[in-house]
């Protein structure tokens, strides 16, 4: 599961950069246990959630502010070709919800692992 938000900064080359890096980064065991396959190697799948709530900002008072996360009009065609890229340029199936609709998703975090990735820190 993919939880995914848009900043008022991130443009075509940040969502690029990002598909790569999600595409191609080993974080599933080999049969040696170690963390050494992508993706598209071990045949998983994608399911994609926009998540604007990701950017809130609480280092003042006690709301959160929501300043940096992308207005609708940004985010949504970016994060529409975000998962257009996982798709065609590297072949992933991806399962979207509905761009800014409230829903309900369970999961199971299997493992201990949970990674963060900023386009501003690539």
């Amino acid at each position: 599961m993919l939880l995914v938000g848009i900043t008022e900064t991130d443009g075509l080359t940040e969502v690029q950069q990002i598909a790569k890096k999600v595409a191609q980064m080993r974080i599933f065991e080999d049969e040696a246990g170690k963390m050494n396959l992508s993706l598209g190697e071990v045949g998983g799948e994608i399911l994609s959630i926009s998540q604007f709530t990701l950017y809130a900002d609480c280092r003042k008072g006690n709301r959160p502010s929501f300043i940096r996360a992308a207005r609708p009009e940004q985010a949504e065609p970016l994060y529409d070709y975000f998962n257009q890229v996982l798709r065609e340029q590297y072949s992933l199936k991806v399962q979207t919800g509905q761009f800014g609709a409230d829903m309900k998703v369970d999961f199971v975090n299997d493992g201990p692992v949970t990674i963060i990735l900023d386009s501003a820190e690539l």
